[in-house]
């Protein structure tokens, strides 16, 4: 309602004068997002636009933890290559080092190894984000080792032109790669399960370098 002064004019409200300033200043703006975070403390309700708030940092966060995850395999992947790529070409590999006769061509390793680098990011992303819990720790922590192991691989074989060396790299990974699925399945079952082609390609690999160390001991 207006108020009429002795000389005839209307002037606004009290109230909503003392609710506009409230607003429109910084003051009022920064209690307005207090206000909010205290509601969202005590469970209280809160407006569509304060309560979506953390729902979009939550997405955010999630999508950066994401792409780190992939920046990872990606990175490991890219130094397996560098790691690889001259050796395979040149006469050690090709001439001299004797291999079973079930060795995949080369380029099958390629597209192989894309899907598996994809699988094992979006794993170790979906343990990222269950709740805190040993066994997400334990989880995470193999994830990081796994990958290690797995970059170490190429250099051990490639790099050292050692096949012992990369047996005994693999052993570790196989170990390491089953340990994480187990600690996977206890808080999220997709993650584990992503793991399993993971699981079947290496213990191939493990009995190629097997033969491999064999035929030219």
């Amino acid at each position: 309602m207006n108020e009429t002064t002795p000389h005839g004019a209307q002037t606004p409200d009290a109230t909503f004068s003392t609710t506009d300033e409230a607003v429109t200043t910084p003051e009022g703006v920064a209690a307005s997002f207090g206000s909010a975070e205290v509601a969202a403390e005590q469970g209280l309700p809160q407006s569509a636009d304060s309560s979506a708030l953390p729902a979009r940092r939550g997405r955010g966060r999630s999508a950066l933890a994401l792409l780190g995850f992939g920046l990872a395999t990606a990175a490991v992947a890219a130094l397996g290559a560098l790691a690889t790529e001259d050796r395979v070409r040149g006469p050690w590999f090709r001439l001299f080092l004797r291999k079973p006769r079930y060795q995949p061509p080369r380029q099958a390793f390629g597209p192989v190894w894309t899907g598996l680098y994809t699988l094992m990011a979006i794993s170790g992303w979906r343990v990222w984000r269950t709740p805190d819990s040993p066994e997400r720790t334990r989880a995470l922590a193999l994830w990081g080792g796994q990958l290690a192991l797995n970059g170490a691989w190429s250099a051990a074989f490639f790099g050292a032109k050692s096949p012992t060396l990369a047996l005994a790299d693999i052993a570790l990974l196989d170990g390491a790669i089953v340990a994480y699925t187990h600690q996977a399945s206890k808080v999220d079952k997709p993650a584990a399960w992503m793991f399993a082609p993971y699981i079947g390609w290496t213990g191939f690999a493990t009995a190629l370098n097997t033969s491999i160390v064999r035929l030219n001991a």
